[in-house]
């Protein structure tokens, strides 16, 4: 019966990649002096009596290195993306030209850098989190396996396979958050 056990480390590396994926998509919205469309990613706007995010009521685009404009489609909603870009805490302000809102990108002072390190290294350790919960489902897959009577040498095989797969995939939000950082201190 436990003979034929065969862990689905394909499942258990997806699962992990959705948190690096995450983390890459979290690591996109901190910004580092450059202006970038995705910094407004986590912008939501109260459109039409919900919550919707900023690139489905205008076209968002980068126009210069340090410019982000917001061409809103609907005229009554510009005051609304106004607001929730002024509360969204990025620390930037939006300047209106008709329907178009700017958004020019200040540099980022030193002390402003080392809060977005500290963000980034927030962001990193919920990633570790997570791909640790899914090595922590691996193991207990395994567990259960020897309890229906695998055999300890196929026990150990399994187990050193998921914790590989756990290193490569901590390495690698390590790396991220190396060069993440990197990028944010650069001036």
């Amino acid at each position: 019966m436990a003979d034929d056990f065969e862990l689905d480390t394909d499942d258990l590396k997806r699962r992990m990649d959705g948190a690096m994926s995450s983390l890459k998509t979290e690591f996109a919205s901190l910004r580092t002096g450059r202006a970038s469309s995705s910094m407004l990613e986590p912008v939501q706007v109260d459109a039409y009596g919900q919550m919707t995010p900023i690139n489905q009521v205008g076209t968002v685009n980068v126009p210069e290195p340090r410019m982000v404009t917001i061409n809103v489609w609907d005229k009554g909603l510009v005051g609304k993306v106004e607001k929730a870009i002024r509360e969204s805490g990025l620390g930037i302000n939006p300047q209106l030209n008709g329907t178009i809102i700017m958004l020019p990108i200040p540099e980022l002072n030193e002390e402003r850098r080392r809060e977005l390190t500290k963000v980034a290294g927030q962001y990193a350790e919920g990633a570790r989190v997570a791909i640790r919960n899914v090595r922590r489902d691996g193991m207990d897959q395994i567990k259960k396996a020897k309890a229906d009577g695998m055999s300890e040498d196929d026990q150990k095989f399994w187990e050193s396979e998921v914790q590989d797969l756990t290193n490569q995939m901590i390495a690698a939000v390590d790396a991220a958050l190396e060069s993440k950082q990197a990028e944010i201190m650069q001036v």
